[in-house]
């Protein structure tokens, strides 16, 4: 015979994940999306143009400055921040809605918009910031990818060691010297902030009716 699990009402985590530019951030974000099907992609607009193959609505909703500013007036932006010379921000609608029906959203977003989300939404964030294991490793991991003009690349280089400095202000550090060991941590952390006793809203009606069934303490 077999038994059912009982499922808990709960409320969804928002799991940030930042890092400077070339860390492994986007590659490690990801792999969680393909891995877990509890997990799903908050899409942020932006300013800045597709990169090669990138999907409007999928990997970001690519809009104009007059739309982007349109949005932070009305307050439809959890956050927002300027990067690299353009905008960029986190619609609200959509991460309400399935943090309220017990969905996890993922976060691949810089410091600055970490900061505001923090403040908007403090008890839902999880923020977990990436390092490289060396300098010379994330300028590979930049030149590598090839999507970027060298210009950029030199000023993503400058950007590291301010970026680097907010790593104290997230809950957790992953120095990411390989996919597969950052993997697990980041899996381990999630599957323990799902397990808190403050987003499992439905624990007290369970525990309730486990005492009523007679098979638990009185």
């Amino acid at each position: 015979m077999t038994t059912t699990s009982p499922v808990i009402r709960r409320r969804g985590v928002m799991l940030v994940v930042s890092s400077p530019s070339g860390a492994g951030k986007t590659t490690l974000t990801r792999t969680l999306l393909e891995r877990d099907p509890d997990v799903s992609l908050s899409v942020s607009v932006t300013t800045r143009p597709p990169r090669p193959g990138e999907v409007d609505g999928v990997h970001y909703h690519f809009i104009d400055k007059d739309q982007f500013q349109g949005m932070v007036e009305r307050g439809e932006l959890l956050e927002h921040a300027h990067v690299y010379g353009y905008s960029y921000g986190t619609p609200r609608p959509a991460v309400e809605l399935a943090l309220a029906t017990g969905k996890d959203v993922l976060f691949d977003i810089d410091w600055q918009g970490a900061q505001q989300l923090r403040l908007a939404a403090e008890q839902d964030l999880v923020g977990i910031f990436i390092l490289p294991p060396t300098m010379a490793e994330l300028e590979r991991r930049l030149r590598s990818r090839a999507q970027d003009p060298e210009e950029v690349v030199r000023h993503r280089l400058a950007q590291v060691a301010n970026d680097i400095t907010h790593w104290a202000e997230y809950d957790y550090v992953i120095v990411n010297h390989d996919l597969e060991t950052s993997m697990r941590a980041l899996t381990g952390i999630l599957i323990a902030e799902r397990l808190k006793r403050r987003r499992n809203l439905g624990l007290a009606e369970f525990v309730d009716q486990f005492r009523r069934s007679g098979t638990g303490p009185v």
